[in-house]
Formats: C-alpha cells, sequence, structure tokens
C-alpha cells in the first residue's frame, strides 16, 4: 500500500466513508505539505484557505494538520473543488480540480454517478444492496483516483498571499440568565448577553454554505 494510500484510509476515519472527492483532498493536501516542506503544529504556522466545505475539506485537514479548532484551517465560501496552503510569509500552493478531468470522471464511473445521484442527491428510497453497492464503488472509485498522477487532476501554482491575522483571543463571561460561558457576548439592556438569550441573529456555516441564522 502506498504512502497516500495509508493516508487515505486515515482520513476515512475522520471523514466516515470513502470517496473520490476525499481522495482529491488528501492528494491535494498531501502535495501542497511537500511543496511548502512543512506540516501544521496547529499553531498557525500554516493555513488552509479552502473553496468547498464538502468531502474534499477532510481530505485537506487530515493531511496538512490545519483544522477549524486550530484555526489552520480559513473557509472561502466560494464553491469551488480547492484550497490554498501557505506559510506565515505568504509563500503558498493553491491546487484546484479541473474541471474538465472532472467532467471525465462521471462517465468513467458512471454506475457509481447514478447511485449518488438516486441516493444522495434525490433522496429516494433505495435498497440495502443499492446502499451497499453504491459505498463499494465510491472506495473504488477513492482508491483508483488516489493512484492517479496529480497533472491529470489538478491545476497546480505557486502564489503568494497576504496571509489573515492570527485568530483572536476573546475573553468569556457568563451570561446572567443561562449561566453558561461564552466568548461573545451581545449587549441588551446593560447587560451582557449570550446569543441565545439576547436572541440575536448569528452566521452558521452549514451543507449550504455560510448563511445568517434568524430568529
Amino acid at each position: 500500500m502506498t504512502r497516500e494510500e495509508k493516508l487515505l484510509k486515515k482520513a476515512a476515519e475522520l471523514h466516515g466513508h470513502f470517496c473520490s472527492y476525499l481522495a482529491y483532498g488528501v492528494k491535494a493536501g498531501y502535495i501542497a505539505v511537500k511543496e511548502l516542506g512543512i506540516k501544521s503544529g496547529g499553531m498557525e504556522e500554516l493555513i488552509a484557505l479552502v473553496e468547498t466545505n464538502n468531502c474534499f475539506s477532510d481530505g485537506i485537514q487530515t493531511i496538512t494538520g490545519c483544522t477549524f479548532g486550530n484555526n489552520g484551517i480559513v473557509y472561502l465560501d466560494i464553491g469551488k473543488t480547492a484550497v490554498t496552503l501557505a506559510r506565515r510569509d505568504g509563500t503558498a500552493i493553491r491546487i484546484a480540480l479541473d474541471p474538465k478531468y472532472e467532467d471525465s470522471i462521471r462517465k468513467e464511473y458512471s454506475e457509481a454517478n447514478n447511485l449518488w445521484k438516486k441516493i444522495v442527491v434525490r433522496r429516494e428510497t433505495a435498497t440495502e444492496e443499492q446502499q451497499k453497492r453504491m459505498m463499494n464503488l465510491l472506495a473504488e472509485m477513492a482508491f483508483s483516483e488516489i493512484r492517479k498522477p496529480a497533472n491529470l487532476m489538478f491545476r497546480i501554482k505557486r502564489i503568494k498571499i497576504k496571509i489573515p491575522e492570527y485568530a483572536p483571543i476573546f475573553d468569556s463571561i457568563i451570561c446572567p440568565i443561562c449561566q453558561e460561558k461564552t466568548c461573545k457576548p451581545v449587549i441588551q439592556n446593560q447587560k451582557q448577553l449570550c446569543r441565545d438569550c439576547a436572541r440575536t441573529n448569528y452566521y452558521i456555516l452549514d451543507g449550504s454554505g455560510i448563511c445568517k441564522k434568524h430568529r
């Protein structure tokens, strides 16, 4: 088993299943880390700017060590299967999935694609056998893709970018209503309240991307 295949197995432990986009994230992260010669130690010395919140990003997090929890991930709500991995000095590499290649694999793996559309996209009722068949095909697809040359599937370029500032550290307060700690209080009636008790809007990141949660 190759190094990339082993990393794909590790990424699937986080992601929950194998699929081609997880494989692309693993491959892109592996290339970027090798090119920059550095892996995250969790202290924001390496930043991954991901442009999608699909399976690809879990591959990136696994390989680079940049995560939402250690502030190494910056999410750009653009919707492209792409990542820019950067050092603190702005030295960076951007890797994006080539759209022509992406279209070509749909034909190559037509059975997996059709089952994905039926079960996941359209949420149609599927038999246990169809569910199992789809997951097996997705795993086969992931390992097949991880073995292919990177120059077939990616657009890769070295760039220089302006790195986001280090994540701010906020003091926490105890909300006087719910008695829970929050580091992002709001002022209401001259009191510092959590956003839940204040019933104020806030932003969420879900499958659609970043949107405002209205009360």
